[in-house]
């Protein structure tokens, strides 16, 4: 560690100083190999991993289709520890290499969509669901929030708090003191709505939760006592409702890869997969 940094005059890559994550990032764009994606049987085809960015995807596809709409998809896990994200056809699909992606083949022309706010707008405006007509600027201004929020409690406070070479005072005490703003705008609030839009639950809780909603739960970093997450109690009260709903449960559980194993759902294919082929029950068989 070096007390002191005069940066270079041309930055250069250096592939052994990045942290935990520092193979799979690089300077460049495009893919490094070439990869096929599969295509299964139903209208959508999803590549993605249950980050949390990932998760809003799933969970809102799942609510979809426990609403009645014509949702139903495949979903095909990018192992991104793997490199999967820089193989030809993903690139295809998200030039940015970063999960979620989708293919819309829902209509005569496949569409592709990327960036998980843009998926989110794309299914709840086909589907006419989860948006809220009355106060769809207040929906988006949410929506916005968090994908402008995310990077500072992701890419930023998680980065440094959890996967830096080395603890560095600095950009740790920088990026808690906005997430914890972040918690406190959200708080706020929460203290008189019951979801983000009033009493609609949106995209714009969906988008949220996955981040925030862990991060109060105590699941993001294992920081929950650093950040003293319990002091924001309207939060929980939002996250506690939203973890609760049969829709939010199954959408985390596709693509997941860590944790219980009765809880992962490496690909899902048909609604029976989560009674069939949890990695416990493949286990089994």
């Amino acid at each position: 560690m070096t007390e002191h940094y005069t940066p270079p005059k041309v930055w250069t890559w250096d592939k052994e100083n990045g942290g935990a994550w520092a193979s799979l990032n690089r300077p460049i764009a495009g893919a490094t190999h070439d990869k096929d994606l599969p295509v299964g049987k139903h209208p959508f085809q999803l590549y993605s991993l249950a980050t949390p960015n990932g998760q809003k995807v799933t969970i809102l596809l799942e609510e979809l289709l426990e609403a009645g709409h014509a949702a139903e998809y495949d979903a095909w896990l990018i192992k991104i520890g793997d490199g999967d994200q820089f193989g030809s056809g993903f690139v295809e699909v998200n030039p940015n290499s970063k999960i979620p992606a989708l293919m819309d083949r829902s209509g005569e022309t496949p569409v592709r969509v990327f960036e998980s706010g843009a998926i989110l707008m794309h299914l709840a405006e086909k589907f006419d669901a989860f948006h809220s007509k009355g106060k769809r600027a207040e929906m988006l201004s949410w929506l916005m929030w968090q994908m402008g929020s995310a990077p500072y409690l992701g890419g930023g406070f998680g980065h440094f708090y959890a996967y830096a070479p080395y603890p560095m005072e600095y950009p740790i005490d920088r990026f808690a003191m906005e997430v914890k703003r972040q918690l406190d705008v959200l708080d706020r609030h929460l203290a008189d709505s019951q979801f983000m839009v009033g009493d609609d639950y949106t995209i714009a809780d969906i988008a949220i939760f996955p981040w925030y909603g862990r991060t109060v739960h105590g699941e993001s970093y294992n920081a929950g006592e650093f950040l003293d997450v319990q002091s924001y109690k309207n939060v929980i009260r939002w996250a506690d409702e939203i973890a609760a709903r049969p829709a939010v449960r199954r959408g985390r559980m596709v693509n997941k890869t860590s944790g219980d194993l009765a809880e992962q759902l490496h690909e899902r294919h048909d609604a029976s997969d989560f009674e069939t082929s949890t990695q416990d029950k493949l286990a089994k068989s």
